[in-house]
């Protein structure tokens, strides 16, 4: 994972401004125009940025600085996106913002609904690497995914205030930076985890266990249920039991914020099979302020779990 130069990473920027534009143009919009812009955001001279979830609305602060006035949507750990009900008031923060950011890949199809009917320049991270509905959706975990997201989000801020167009460039620098860090960091708790096998109650991780260059060894029974949102049945859950328990996982990865009595009979298996549980959850733990921070303790945390 090399620190890409900064002849690239202009490139990179360009060719994601030159998308966005191409986005605008194709796009019609029936917001109201700059007489609505009476936020503080807009009255100070900020752009107003809004997104749909906790962990893309840090990623557009740290890439916008004092420039940017950022409102997250969703920022609790209780709150399961997919089926999240924007409030009026939250379709509205879309309808003034000029740059809006959502994850796309069906995770939160409200947002992208809400964003697509206004003027604001939208970032899907989702679709910065190709990836569609039906695709594991939680792409804040691939380190892909985060870098070519910040490069849209800097293109849309250019676009969006050119007279400021060097400081964007210097915080997508100093982005990057932290995130060459922690992709040398991944790539050395790699030499530890590489062809480890695993299993997850839900797929939320995917992408961080296979930058780790782990193997996902879910039952399949369990993990097609859990990839439908339906339950697992007696059989598949048994099966998750006994592959436990003949030890040949090393690592469960436990997604703490869809806990149920499935996910404790699982748990509890490992807990008894002497499986080491990895803990987290979809959304931004509020501790955390930084994706990338967030990112880095999931990291140390896989690390710590390797026997």
């Amino acid at each position: 994972m090399s620190i890409m130069s900064n002849a690239k990473r202009a490139l990179a920027i360009a060719a994601a401004s030159a998308t966005l534009f191409s986005m605008a143009a194709c796009g019609s919009s029936n917001a109201a125009g700059s007489k609505s812009d009476s936020s503080s955001a807009a009255s100070s001279g900020k752009i107003e940025v809004v997104a749909s979830i906790n962990q893309w609305g840090s990623v557009a602060k740290d890439l916008g600085g004092s420039n940017v006035e950022v409102t997250n949507i969703m920022t609790k750990t209780n709150v399961e996106a997919h089926d999240y009900e924007p409030t009026s008031q939250d379709v509205a923060k879309f309808g003034t913002a000029k740059v809006a950011v959502v994850n796309g890949a069906d995770y939160d199809p409200w947002a992208t609904k809400a964003a697509q009917s206004t003027k604001a320049t939208l970032v899907t991270a989702a679709e910065t690497a190709g990836i569609k509905e039906g695709d594991n959706p939680h792409v804040w975990f691939s380190a892909k995914v985060r870098s070519n997201t910040a490069d849209a989000i800097t293109a849309a801020y250019q676009k969006a205030d050119p007279s400021h167009k060097d400081d964007y460039a210097k915080f997508n620098k100093d982005w990057h930076a932290k995130e060459d860090q922690l992709e040398s960091k991944i790539k050395d708790t790699s030499s530890k985890t590489e062809n480890l096998p695993y299993a997850a109650t839900e797929s939320v991780a995917w992408y961080l266990a296979d930058d780790l260059k782990m193997t996902d060894a879910t039952p399949k029974g369990y993990a097609q249920a859990s990839a439908n949102e339906s339950e697992p049945t007696p059989a598949d859950i048994k099966d998750f039991q006994d592959t436990l328990k003949a030890g040949s996982i090393k690592m469960l990865v436990f997604n703490s914020q869809e806990a149920n009595s499935t996910t404790d009979q699982i748990t509890g298996a490992a807990k008894d099979a002497n499986v080491p549980i990895v803990e987290l959850t979809e959304q931004m733990p509020k501790q955390y302020t930084n994706l990338l921070d967030w990112m880095s303790a999931l990291v140390d945390q896989f690390a710590a779990a390797v026997k």
